[in-house]
């Protein structure tokens, strides 16, 4: 069936249409994007430049922070994005410490966090901002990483007990636990595909209210690499604030696994490191997972 629509109906629609737009450049003007960069000039091109080309933020409202790489990132970076505010780190405090120079004096209502490997295939930050907007007791919102080929991260994660450590880390264990880590990776909630709250969400990409950052004390620099993002959730929840991750907010991420390396390794020391600092601060169970709550009463406000 055929439907007519009178050019008064026509008006209104354009200028319904014109009305959201408006109001979509609004909250884009609360926005700053913050990358901390290091040795990965090419990734953080091809990052800022997807923003760029669907309209998420203008170039001044992009912040990247080069952690004193120590090769030619800075002349990269400045070549290919002379828009784009980029700023020198005195020294490499890690990725924590990195977010926090990058975000100093930045006015905006709201931050968002990328990591360089990643890019986005279409505008789907609008729409958490909108969400923030109407729920304000949302302090974050993680995006819903995504690989190249479209297959989903579960980047929103429960609270880690060792038991969860060692069955997402251990090839021998893995294959006998798959309900146990489907439930740590929160696999159920998505299938809801509505905004749901997580215990914690992947510092590889997330919005953040700047005043939540601000009540929090910024990123703890103690964490060098690994779990600082756990410890940002858990704080922010602690500071009476939710946190959550929207379904179909997409953000790919170029997946580098390297936190799963060898413990002997760099990446396996500053993990385990980070994980007894974590236990340290808040809780980490020997089977059952501690949930928001008991991170809440057993923090500890420890540096």
């Amino acid at each position: 069936m055929d439907y007519y629509i009178s050019q008064w109906d026509k008006v209104r629609i354009s200028k319904m249409n014109a009305y959201l737009m408006g109001q979509q450049m609004c909250l884009k003007h609360q926005l700053h994007v913050v990358i901390v960069n290091y040795r990965t000039s090419a990734l953080t091109i091809r990052c800022v430049r997807s923003i760029l080309r669907h309209g998420i933020v203008s170039p001044s409202r992009i912040t990247i922070v080069e952690n004193c790489s120590g090769d030619a990132s800075f002349e990269e970076l400045s070549a290919a994005l002379p828009e784009v505010s980029i700023i020198q780190s005195p020294s490499n405090g890690g990725f924590g410490a990195g977010v926090n120079f990058g975000c100093r004096g930045l006015s905006e209502k709201y931050f968002l966090i990328l990591n360089p490997d990643t890019y986005f295939e279409y505008d789907s930050v609008s729409t958490v901002i909108a969400h923030m907007e109407e729920n304000k007791d949302v302090g974050i919102v993680g995006l819903d990483l995504i690989n190249p080929d479209g297959t989903r991260q579960y980047s929103a994660r429960r609270f880690y007990s060792a038991l969860d450590i060692f069955a997402r880390r251990s090839k021998a264990l893995s294959p006998f636990m798959p309900k146990r880590i489907e439930r740590h990776l929160m696999q159920d909630a998505y299938a809801r595909n509505i905004p749901f709250d997580a215990e914690w969400v992947m510092g590889t990409g997330f919005i953040i209210q700047r005043d939540v950052l601000d009540a929090v004390g910024g990123m703890d620099v103690d964490y060098f690499l690994y779990m600082e993002d756990v410890d940002l959730c858990a704080r922010v929840w602690c500071e009476g604030y939710r946190v959550q991750c929207l379904p179909q907010a997409q953000l790919v991420h170029d997946h580098q696994r390297s936190s799963a390396a060898s413990p002997l390794s760099f990446a396996g020391k500053t993990h385990l490191k980070s994980l007894l600092k974590f236990a340290r601060r808040f809780s980490l169970p020997l089977i059952r997972p501690p949930g928001t709550q008991n991170i809440i009463a057993s923090f500890s406000g420890r540096r």
